[in-house]
Order: C-alpha cells, then structure tokens, then sequence
C-alpha cells in the first residue's frame, strides 16, 4: 500500500473530468486530477522513490514496486518548458513533499491546453484507484488515495 500525496494545492477531479481522452479513459493509468490554484506554485513529490523520468511539464517518480506520473497541465508539451522549472533531476531519490517543478498555473495558456494536473498510477488497471477527496480542495502534501 503507498499513499499518494497532493503534488500541489487545488481542486480534486475524476479521472473522468481531466480534458483529454487518454487521461480520461484511464489509458495511461488510473488515478485522479487537480485543478491547481493559479499563482506560484512548488509541485512536490506525490510519494517517496526515485525519480524515473522528468521534463518541465511531467515526472514519473518509482517508489516500492509504485509508478506515479504527474503531469502539468494538458498538452502543455507544446509550451517547451516555458514557464516551468525543474527543481530536480532523473535519477535522484526523493521523499514525499521533496520540490520538483515550479509553474505558475495562471500563467499557462494556449490552444486546447488546460492546467489541470493528473496524478496517475502507472500499470495499474483501469479503475482501481478510488478517491474520497474528489470535489474537495486540498494543498500539497495531503492525501489523494491509496495505492492497493
């Protein structure tokens, strides 16, 4: 079991209610979204592993058998790192809460992007993940859901 920590503060959605059909369908993994708060934000590490992958608008984090992916924003690929910055690097080990973005959601915009981040479990099968906390606000560091 690993609990899954807000990455960053903000508004709790479904999978479901994320802007995109693949995050939506669950296609890349179950799990839930935010609608982050606009202004400033430190984007933190939703659990305690490695860093597997990082760019200026995801991070896969590894810990105890558990992928997690937290992706900023929607398409926001496009935007080639600009208004993002990486406080980490691939291959470090991280602690739940350890900084590893920053962005400011309200200033991220552009055709068919959305800031709305998913916090998805990497393999895991479609619809085995379940929040309690979906339509509540929540900052960082605060628990989404557990993984099985």
């Amino acid at each position: 079991m690993t609990q899954v920590l807000a990455p960053c503060p903000g508004t709790v959605l479904a999978m479901a209610d994320v802007p995109d059909p693949v995050f939506a369908e669950e296609m890349v993994g179950p799990g839930v979204a935010i609608a982050p708060a606009d202004g400033p934000t430190i984007v933190v590490s939703p659990i305690a592993g490695k860093v597997l992958k990082v760019h200026p608008h995801a991070f896969v984090v590894l810990g105890d058998g558990v992928g997690v992916l937290v992706h900023l924003g929607i398409n926001t690929v496009r935007l080639d790192g600009a208004g993002f910055e990486v406080l980490t690097t691939q291959g470090a080990d991280v602690a739940a809460g350890d900084p590893m973005i920053s962005w400011d959601p309200a200033t991220i915009s552009g055709e068919d992007i959305s800031t709305v981040v998913p916090v998805v479990v990497m393999d895991a099968p479609k619809g085995s993940v379940t929040s309690e906390v979906v339509g509540s606000d929540v900052a960082a560091g605060d628990l989404l859901f557990t993984t099985a």
